[in-house]
Order: structure tokens, then sequence, then C-alpha cells
């Protein structure tokens, strides 16, 4: 089988350090689905717009690895535990391959990009590859007593995010609550525990640097880039 890419995502994640590890963890990232030329079709989104939910089939273009192995280490668990990889959402498969639930924002036709969609909640970084888009049907995907195995040990897991005015002004108003969303979730792997250390991540222009003691995560510098 030869998949083809039918279209790139576009948002403010620059770099993979502080992209929510799961889709709609952060629901207000607003990201822009764009077609291929090849795939710039109407007719191919007839009907969406009847739906409130999508899940993206995409690819993990920055793994660089060509091998797999059968356990991976996740982040969450300490980076010392290891799990089967089918039994996680690593990067690190067979099959390099990710999928994700996201609510359909808009459709929008525009001049220079086709139809494009507008989506929220996604988790994945800009220019990422996309491979299909299917609508999400609640009556058969939504599993409310579905168990979650490890991942529900782990998923309440949240910091108190310490935000000085002076450093959160620099944020446009319309990024402040994904920024802070991001950072209550924890951008660190659980591994990293140094309260020294001062970790960083980008989103749209700006380097969000911050420490981590305990529970509190405080922001100590925000870095502008000016492209």
């Amino acid at each position: 089988m030869e998949l083809q890419v039918i279209a790139k995502i576009q948002n403010g994640f620059k770099e993979k350090f502080g992209i929510p590890r799961q889709s709609s963890l952060v629901a207000q990232v607003t990201s822009k689905i764009v077609f291929e030329k090849a795939y710039r079709d109407a007719n191919a989104l007839r009907g969406l717009d009847g739906y409130s939910h999508l899940w993206l089939i995409w690819g993990f273009s920055e793994n660089k690895r060509t091998s797999w192995s059968p356990t991976v280490k996740p982040p969450r668990l300490g980076g010392n535990t290891r799990m089967g990889v089918f039994a996680t959402r690593s990067p690190y498969r067979p099959n390099p391959l990710g999928l994700s639930s996201v609510k359909l924002v808009k459709i929008e036709t525009t001049k220079e990009e086709g139809t494009v969609l507008w989506v929220q909640g996604a988790d994945l970084m800009n220019g990422t590859p996309i491979y299909d888009i299917k609508p999400y049907l609640a009556f058969t995907d939504s599993h409310p007593e579905a168990l979650g195995g490890f991942a529900d040990e782990v998923r309440e897991h949240a910091l108190q995010v310490v935000f000085p005015e002076e450093l959160l002004c620099k944020i446009p108003k319309e990024e402040r609550d994904i920024v802070q969303g991001i950072l209550a979730g924890d951008p660190r792997p659980a591994y990293q525990q140094d309260a020294e250390r001062i970790y960083g991540f980008r989103y749209q222009q700006h380097d969000i640097r911050f420490t981590v003691q305990d529970k509190r995560l405080t922001v100590c510098e925000v870095v502008e880039y000016n492209e």
C-alpha cells in the first residue's frame, strides 16, 4: 500500500516539544488543514459540514528512526517503565501513523488554498502530513465505559502555572489560554525533574521558558521571534 499525502496542517507548534500528548487536551488550539493541490476538490468535502468532529490519520514526519521496538518507555511513566508499543501511542511504531480526534470549526473557501478546514484540539506539529480524514461518529466511536489502561493513572497530571503579568502581556490575548493550557499539561518527560533547569517551548512567534518545582511551574522568560 502506498499512502498519499492529501493535506498538511498549519498551526503554532513549530517544534515537537510542547505539543499536547493527546488530541483535545488543549481544546483551544486552532489549526488549519490545507489540502494538496491534487485533492483540492470541494466535492470531496460534500456533507462534511454536518459533522462536529473528525478523525485525522497522519504521519509522524519528524520520527527519523528506521527501526522499531516491541516495547517503548512512555514519558509520562517516568521513562523507565517499558510497555508494549501497541499499548501506547508512541511515534516509534512499525508504521509511524497517528490518529487524532479534532473539532471541526468551519469549512472555508479561499482563493489561494482552495477549500480549507479549521479545526480545534489537534496535537500535530505545523507541517505534519495528513493521509486521511474521516467523520467522527458518536454512536459508534464513543465508548464512555472504556478502560484506559495505565494511561488512566496519569491522565489527571497537571501543574499549577505561575505566569507573571509582565510576561503574560507579551502573548497575544487570543493565545494566552492555549499557552497556559500547554504549560498546565506539563510538556516535560516525567523523568526530567531538575528544579534548576530552564525548559522552553515555542508556540507561534514566542519561546516560553519556565522552571518546575514540585507541582508548580513558573514562567521566567518570553522571547519573541521576528521571522
